[in-house]
């Protein structure tokens, strides 16, 4: 195809766009992704993977297995008042940062000739007759194939004018995440989730003898404290498991890191002709840990599809229905449960009578890992 600068063109490298690159890479195929960061970043993220995408990871080059990764198989919740669930973990995961897994993955993007635009933010992307056109700070650049990864929320999403972007304040979206790294004593193996009001905390151990310490909340939560440390002690501390973990660890970061306007609104696996993977087209709620799993399993769903488009298998409208149609079978079920989940906590009788019933009645707690993950793809 005459004047196309490369084959495909991905906006956004998170963990769905390069690994979606490099699997695309091998194919054969000429791609560019885009990032308005610099490598390597700390992003805000719980940093727990579960084991269904040990196998992708280590096809796109990622030697795990050397790593010596803490090993996760346990999980621990705990309510606002004290109630405590310790359980096993279906298939468990592992533990490592985004600043090191997504510096090693554009690491081995740029090794096998993937052409990594960092600190590079893209303004517009839309569909042109027969190509695509991303427009970003550097340049307009023409592809065959473009694919959104821009992650939660984007100023791509204002300029489509996506649905969830207008929606009002509500029990799914104005959420806000906040994530330390810190050092403590807690078991190795071992996930915990602690509630609080309006919120929960997850804590797990990464790489370098660290633990990652995220939390979700209302904005509301930090609007009415007036700042970040002054919510922690208003509202995480009621919790007495956090509040031990804060006046306990050693923290890495003067100031933690934060993220804004997440949403849990339902939104498109394809918008304006154009694949979304990952985050770009629906975000599984945190407290399920398995949103890194599905957004790189969302772009080997994709890169399948491409794969046979740009091949000239499928016709275009055929490859996007057919995406649409294999990402609600493998995800939206995933979603809907965490989103029912999510619903049954941040206020204190009902948070208290979920992990109650999780507690007293084990199936139950086994079902909502088996609606809310995968098995190895």
């Amino acid at each position: 195809m005459e004047g196309i600068d490369y084959d495909i063109g991905i906006v956004g490298a998170g963990l769905a766009g390069l690994t979606a690159a490099i699997q695309l890479r091998k194919r054969g195929y000429s791609v560019v992704i885009f990032e308005k960061n610099s490598f390597p970043f700390h992003r805000v993220c719980g940093e727990y993977i579960s084991f269904e995408s040990w196998d992708y990871l280590t096809d796109c080059g990622i030697d795990l297995a050397g790593m010596t990764l803490p090993v996760i198989k346990k999980i621990q919740v705990s309510s606002l008042s004290g109630i405590l669930l310790n359980a096993d973990l279906d298939l468990g995961g592992f533990g490592i940062s985004r600043y090191t897994i997504d510096g090693l993955l554009a690491m081995r993007a740029r090794e096998i000739g993937v052409e990594v635009q960092d600190n590079c933010k893209v303004d517009h992307m839309e569909m042109c007759s027969d190509y695509y056109l991303i427009h970003s700070s550097t340049a307009n650049v023409r592809v065959r194939m473009a694919i959104g990864a821009f992650g939660k929320r984007s100023n791509i999403d204002v300029n489509w004018k996506r649905d969830f972007i207008s929606r009002k304040p509500n029990a799914l979206n104005n959420y806000i995440g906040i994530k330390y790294h810190i050092k403590t004593s807690f078991p190795d193996d071992t996930i915990a989730l602690h509630n609080f009001k309006n919120g929960y905390c997850g804590i797990s151990k990464i790489e370098g003898n660290k633990y990652c310490l995220c939390y979700l909340t209302t904005a509301s939560n930090l609007r009415d404290s007036g700042g970040i440390k002054e919510m922690e002690q208003r509202f995480l501390y009621q919790n007495a498991y956090l509040r031990q973990l804060f006046e306990q660890s050693e923290f890495q970061y003067s100031q933690p890191l934060s993220i804004s306007q997440i949403s849990f609104d339902t939104k498109e696996p394809v918008f304006a002709r154009t694949p979304l993977v990952g985050d770009t087209c629906g975000m599984i709620t945190p407290i399920c840990g398995n949103g890194m799993s599905m957004a790189m399993h969302s772009g080997k769903l994709l890169t399948q599809l491409v794969d046979k488009y740009l091949q000239k298998q499928l016709s275009l409208d055929d490859m996007l229905a057919a995406y649409v149609e294999e990402w609600k079978k493998q995800f939206a079920v995933r979603l809907r449960t965490g989103r029912f989940v999510q619903s049954q906590l941040g206020k204190e009788w009902r948070t208290n009578l979920f992990v109650s019933l999780l507690k007293k009645f084990p199936a139950i707690t086994n079902r909502i890992m088996e609606k809310t993950h995968g098995r190895n793809f």
